[in-house]
């Protein structure tokens, strides 16, 4: 059995509307990871489902839609942008069904994932819009505490704070915290941004998903860096 979930979220991103559409559109693993979209009503979606999914509604720079099919489990997702000055207002809405033996957990880790995969779309528009960038991801089975004393960061760390990640064996990193939470952490850098997934508040293992705009370590570096480094 299954209940339905609405996650819906609203901000300003620092960018335009047609920033803030190719973000969304054409370049996601600038922040979120690799997806792509055929540019019409009807075109596929890879990438995002399983399955494939298909565009519902396109209307560049104001309105997108795509829904994953139902033999995935129904989700869709549906952005709204409205110019506010410099600025972009984007409302989200996603809507998708979770199964009854285990929907707390995963409504919480849902909407907790939304906050900061917007968030991480308005880091992109704001410091690297158009940019290409090399996506690196990795996890293990170990918690984001140790994560962060891995890279040399306090347990009190906070947004705002500037910073200097020192995995053991890879590049060190200058950057500022640009989100904190008991499950998640965010960094930009001058050249990237470095995300932190600390999944194991959900009982899943940590993961990295980095957007890297001018190169950088590997994604085999990364996960060699968690497995060994990260206790």
């Amino acid at each position: 059995m299954s209940r339905a979930i609405e996650v819906r979220w609203q901000g300003e991103l620092d960018g335009s509307p047609e920033q803030v559409w190719e973000a969304i559109t054409v370049r996601a693993d600038g922040w979120l990871w690799k997806i792509d979209y055929e540019p019409r009503v009807g075109g596929s979606e890879t990438g995002l489902t399983p399955s494939g999914g298909t565009v519902t509604v396109w209307e560049p720079h104001r309105h997108f839609t795509t829904r994953g099919p139902d033999l995935d489990g129904f989700n869709q997702l549906d952005f709204v942008l409205e110019p506010r000055g410099a600025k972009t207002l984007l409302t989200y809405t996603h809507n998708g069904v979770l199964p009854d033996d285990d929907y707390d957990v995963q409504a919480d880790a849902c909407r907790q994932h939304t906050a900061f995969y917007n968030h991480s779309l308005g880091q992109y528009v704001r410091h690297f819009a158009g940019r290409r960038c090399d996506y690196v991801t990795a996890e293990a089975e170990v918690s984001l505490a140790a994560v962060r004393a891995a890279l040399g960061l306090p347990d009190e760390v906070a947004a705002g704070d500037r910073v200097r990640l020192t995995p053991a064996g890879l590049t060190p990193i200058d950057g500022v915290v640009d989100y904190a939470t008991p499950a998640f952490l965010g960094v930009t850098s001058g050249d990237a941004l470095y995300r932190f997934y600390g999944r194991d508040v959900w009982g899943w293992p940590v993961g990295v998903a980095h957007h890297l705009f001018a190169g950088g370590d590997s994604s085999a570096d990364w996960n060699a860096w968690l497995v060994k480094e990260v206790v």
